[in-house]
């Protein structure tokens, strides 16, 4: 069975760069602190433990959520936020209460994002090296970044390096 993923069109593709339209989404995300592996780990055990069944619907009963792709983490203040995509028979409403409090519920509106697509691992000089690619290719294509950087992981961790999805995407607008 295929993992669900955030709907988008692609409005604009030259690869491994997009700019992609994305539907509304809702998301369970956490914040955290400490480095982005320690934070990606703990920030993941959280937001899991939330759709494996560490939440409380209106019947007061805990209920299995799909897991979805990707794994989201972006830079927030002195730290993180991770976030999973809901699946999309889900909306606000009718998601179950995390039990956690460190887990929030959240609704995304649709909106533009530049996407670069990278395999490997996802080390920091990596994340710039390719976050500085995607910056300067949204530039020359006239688009304004209005969003934080964030990178998304597609495969669960005994994936190969070479076989890894991953990407770094901004929220963008056409300048």
């Amino acid at each position: 069975m295929a993992i669900e993923e955030p709907k988008y069109v692609p409005i604009l593709s030259d690869k491994p760069f997009e700019v992609r339209k994305y539907e509304g989404f809702t998301v369970a995300e956490t914040e955290l602190t400490g480095s982005f592996d320690s934070a990606s780990r703990k920030g993941f055990r959280r937001v899991a433990n939330y759709i494996f069944g560490g939440n409380e619907n209106e019947e007061g009963n805990s209920e299995k959520i799909q897991m979805t792709a990707p794994v989201t983490v972006t830079p927030k203040n002195d730290g993180w936020s991770l976030h999973f995509v809901m699946p999309s028979s889900y909306s606000l409403k009718d998601l179950p209460l995390p039990i956690d409090n460190k887990v929030v519920l959240k609704s995304y509106k649709e909106h533009l994002a530049g996407v670069v697509v990278f395999n490997g691992w996802t080390t920091e000089s990596r994340i710039n090296d390719f976050s500085n690619k995607l910056i300067s290719w949204l530039n020359k294509k006239n688009y304004e970044i209005i969003g934080p950087q964030q990178v998304a992981r597609y495969n669960d961790p005994f994936t190969l390096p070479w076989l890894r999805r991953n990407e770094i995407i901004f929220m963008v607008k056409k300048k």
